[in-house]
């Protein structure tokens, strides 16, 4: 990472790895929420002059930290250590200076703040539009507020306010503070820096160290909700730790509960499919992100067929934007609907939610929802001749709108891109598993008819895709169809999602696993998203050759629920492999897929870090191992571990399943060949099964 992000609620906070941000640079550098850069220079000067970089860290996903100096050789220094968090709504930064000459000095510190209220789109330079102008800045006693009213006539201001006596305000938005310093004396400053928009008024400042306090009690209590987890694996337990960690950060509630947005620095919202796939991730860990997801979702449900948008009734949104472009009228982000496979997955984290938990009162509430979800996508069945496919409506939406939606994704064998509709192969799973698990939810609701009906449709599904996606000679399923049902021949990672689903029979699903793990799909650091040998491979391809882990662990899922336990420990050491060699063992949203006899994962240039399902793919690795598949409406817990090469011991404490908990251990044993499991706790009233 050559940057420094950290963020709270709905506000981020993006600079380079010195904790400054420089005017006029292209890093898209900034303090964001809202969509809206409400920061956009932040620099900091000792007596005139940018102090030289001793250390960055942000080993925390909350704080960020920084040591600059500025020294004359062998003679001494004035050291800056600025420290950051954001908290209530507010970025608290402390500057601790401290004098290392033998000798006092005089020093004068300087901050130099600006904010151009860009729209995130703007900042990106992915679209252009209408904007509003800035206003004069303001001063007071130990306070600078930054003014602009917008096009869509609304007022956006950033007050920024310090805690320090002697500080003087200038109107070119430099703050100056002179000091005198003894040898080794330090004086702190303190700034408090509030984004303040017409619907949300000022927050007040807490203390530095009680606005810390209170955000590292939120942690902890994240921890003490979570499922605890121990191995003898130095690096799956630091992977494991640093993905719950971030999922912390990355969640947001819009009135709704919790859910996750996307990832930092560029998708600090609520996405569609990067939300539930992240909140399927965490049910063994943390099944109540995916009620706060679900709710969210449904709050935000297509209501009307509007091609600007690409929205139709029941549809699942793909992305919410709230900045100025999508305000005015001017971007289709409001939401954007631009999705083939948000709303599938919505009703089949449903349908997992309710494996999981037993709670039938969600289901109950978002009812209306599901059905106007199925009603959706059976019209789009019926419309793709069977199988749910996408055209791109909206002007300035998606061409591609799977989860590989770049315009190159799509390629057939011969180097031609595929025309839509497109009914991609992994859509059709969840498809599948959507129906499949609504079953039981629909017949616990008294909905026998509707059960019955959906287990038919599914059924159905089955028999149409095994006949039209299989390739004999590759012996996998075809990433997709194209306009004239022809299959598109490139070999992918999609159809490994179809094992989640339970969508392939038996012998298809043990094929599609092996031809997974072939050398021309697997690196060594993961599953490729396409195979070495296809038309389009190049490993530095956002989608056609990178390693995606998420996509690992979707196919993760599946592996361990078909008991293909081999190929998921080959999936699992490799991931783990590749993320000792990224900054705090953070699994980015994506690496090059080049051979890991390279020696080292290749980063990918523009990659998002954290990344929520990312994050969240140490979890997919724990339900893997564990083999564990909860089946709420039969009273039964799926429990079948193995564990991965260079791991002996695993131990995962209150899982949350039903009403109880489910505590267990995992031991190799002396051979090496099998493994021992002790049950340490089972609250849950279900019976565990082999």
């Amino acid at each position: 990472m050559d940057y420094r992000v950290i963020k709270e609620g709905d506000l981020f906070f993006l600079t380079g790895l010195n904790g400054d941000m420089a005017p006029g640079d292209d890093q898209g550098h900034g303090l964001y929420t809202k969509d809206t850069r409400f920061l956009s220079r932040m620099e900091a000067f000792i007596d005139g002059e940018k102090p030289s970089l001793l250390s960055s860290a942000g080993d925390k996903s909350y704080i960020a930290s920084f040591r600059l100096m500025k020294d004359s050789k062998d003679e001494g220094a004035i050291e800056l250590h600025r420290e950051r968090f954001i908290y209530g709504g507010i970025l608290y930064e402390r500057c601790t200076l401290t004098n290392y000459f033998i000798d006092a000095r005089n020093v004068e510190f300087s901050v130099a703040f600006d904010a151009d209220f860009q729209d995130m789109f703007l900042v990106r330079k992915y679209r252009t539009g209408d904007v509003g102008r800035m206003e004069e800045a303001r001063a007071k006693d130990r306070e600078l507020t930054l003014s602009y009213m917008g096009a869509d006539s609304q007022r956006r201001e950033t007050r920024i306010s310090w805690d320090a006596e002697g500080g003087k305000a200038h109107g070119s938005g430099t703050i100056t503070f002179p000091m005198f310093l003894k040898p080794k004396e330090q004086r702190v400053v303190t700034f408090f820096i509030a984004p303040i928009t017409e619907e949300h008024a000022e927050p007040e400042p807490l203390s530095y160290d009680e606005g810390l306090r209170k955000l590292e009690a939120s942690y902890a209590q994240w921890y003490a909700n979570s499922t605890r987890v121990k191995s003898d694996s130095a690096v799956f337990s630091g992977l494991f730790e640093r993905g719950l960690q971030d999922l912390r950060m990355l969640t947001l509630d819009v009135g709704f509960g919790d859910t996750t947005v996307a990832g930092l620095p560029w998708f600090a919202v609520p996405f569609g499919r990067d939300s539930l796939i992240t909140a399927l991730f965490m049910l063994p860990v943390n099944p109540q992100l995916a009620k706060g997801t679900l709710k969210t979702l449904a709050s935000n449900q297509g209501e009307k067929t509007d091609p600007w948008r690409d929205e139709q009734p029941g549809k699942i949104m793909h992305e919410i934007r709230y900045g100025e472009l999508v305000t005015t009228g001017q971007s289709p982000f409001s939401p954007y609907y631009g999705t083939i496979d948000s709303t599938p997955l919505f009703l089949a984290l449903i349908g997992e939610y309710y494996r999981w938990t037993g709670d039938l009162s969600l289901a109950e509430e978002l009812k209306p929802n599901m059905l106007r979800a199925l009603d959706y996508i059976n019209a789009a069945l019926e419309a793709g001749n069977g199988f749910m496919a996408y055209k791109q409506e909206a002007e300035k939406g998606f061409p591609n709108q799977g989860w590989k939606d770049s315009a190159n994704s799509i390629i057939h064998e011969h180097g031609e891109y595929a025309e839509s509709p497109i009914a991609l192969s992994e859509v059709q799973g969840y498809v599948y598993q959507a129906k499949k698990s609504l079953v039981p939810v629909f017949a616990d609701m008294g909905e026998h008819e509707l059960a019955r009906k959906l287990e038919e449709e599914a059924e159905e599904l089955r028999a149409r895709f095994e006949a039209a996606f299989w390739m004999e000679d590759e012996q996998c399923y075809a990433i997709a169809l194209d306009k004239e049902q022809r299959q598109v021949r490139s070999v992918t990672s999609n159809p490994g999602h179809l094992l989640m689903s339970g969508l392939p029979e038996a012998g298809r699903a043990a094929a599609q696993s092996k031809r997974l793990l072939k050398d021309d799909m697997f690196s060594g650091y993961g599953i490729r998203t396409m195979s070495t040998g296809s038309t389009g491979y190049y490993p530095m391809s956002y989608h056609n050759g990178s390693v995606w882990p998420h996509d690992n662990g979707m196919i993760l899922l599946g592996l361990g629920k078909q008991g293909f336990k081999e190929e998921a420990g080959k999936v699992i050491s490799g991931l783990l492999k590749a993320s000792e060699h990224f900054e705090y063992q953070r699994l980015p949203e994506l690496f090059c897929g080049n051979d890991a006899g390279l020696g080292y994962p290749v980063p990918y240039p523009t990659t998002c870090s954290p990344q929520a399902w990312a994050a969240g793919t140490s979890i997919a690795f724990l339900q893997a191992m564990l083999g564990l598949y909860p089946d709420a409406p039969k009273k039964e817990i799926a429990l079948s571990p193995f564990l991965p090469e260079g791991m002996n011991e695993l131990k995962a404490e209150r899982i949350a399943i039903g009403n109880g908990h489910l505590s267990v251990s995992v031991t190799r044993d002396a051979g090496g060949a099998s493994f021992n499991v002790k049950v340490l706790e089972n609250t849950t009233g279900y019976t565990l099964v082999g």
